[in-house]
């Protein structure tokens, strides 16, 4: 019953504003970027949709995660926000899923808004490569900031792999890397000591600005580097 009243809430809809793509005031076109808040706290999630739509976002609301994450294929937001922990799929879940997608889906800012301060859940948010994470009570000036940096972000990162250079044997062990392979593997399938490999894997992080080496074939795959 919980999860039906959750599914009843949400219908994916702006709370603040009629939903559209862009507006037209005195002859100048304003893009309205889209920001889907996944939030199974009704009042919060309204108070979060209101509060973008006064700053000029187009806000979406979904209220579990499964929800979330088919919003997220659906409507393709320029931002997501998520809480850590959602009804029927949890916030990493949502994230382990859309980095399963990345290749395909492109590179989507995701930030965790959350009441968990602790450190263990924070490393574990950026170690599956949460753009940010921002605890709650939630400071709107800061917020804006984070999202307007994020998603500028995402325009600088569309020119970074030009100038990333990875050579060929960096290439070729992060391909491998990104299909699963652990380093020993890899050394026997292109005919390199693991030490080796492990050279070139971090040197390919290194230049991609990657905190692991995950991150790093995640990057490469998005910037059509390799194909895994």
């Amino acid at each position: 019953m919980e999860v039906e009243r959750h599914r009843k809430e949400s219908a994916w809809l702006p709370r603040a504003a009629p939903l559209r793509s862009s507006s037209t005031v005195a002859g100048m076109t304003e893009d309205r970027k889209k920001i889907l808040c996944i939030e199974d706290e009704s009042t919060i999630a309204a108070m979060v949709a209101e509060e973008l739509a006064d700053r000029g976002f187009e806000a979406v609301v979904a209220h579990d995660g499964h929800e979330g994450f088919v919003a997220i294929l659906k409507i393709m937001p320029d931002l997501v926000l998520c809480d850590l922990t959602l009804p029927i799929m949890s916030g990493l879940e949502v994230l382990e899923r859309l980095n399963a997608l990345a290749p395909r889906l492109g590179h989507i800012p995701f930030v965790f808004l959350t009441a968990l301060s602790d450190r263990d859940s924070e490393l574990r948010a950026r170690r599956l490569g949460a753009d940010d994470y921002v605890t709650k009570p939630i400071d709107f000036d800061m917020l804006e900031t984070i999202i307007n940096a994020r998603m500028a972000g995402v325009a600088r990162n569309e020119v970074w792999p030009k100038l990333a250079m990875l050579n060929d044997r960096e290439i070729e062990a992060l391909t491998w890397a990104a299909r699963g392979k652990r380093s020993a593997e890899i050394a026997g399938l292109i005919g390199l000591s693991k030490r080796t490999v492990d050279f070139h894997l971090d040197n390919a992080r290194t230049k991609l600005g990657a905190a692991t080496r995950t991150e790093a074939a995640i990057k490469a795959a998005i910037g059509k580097l390799i194909e895994p």
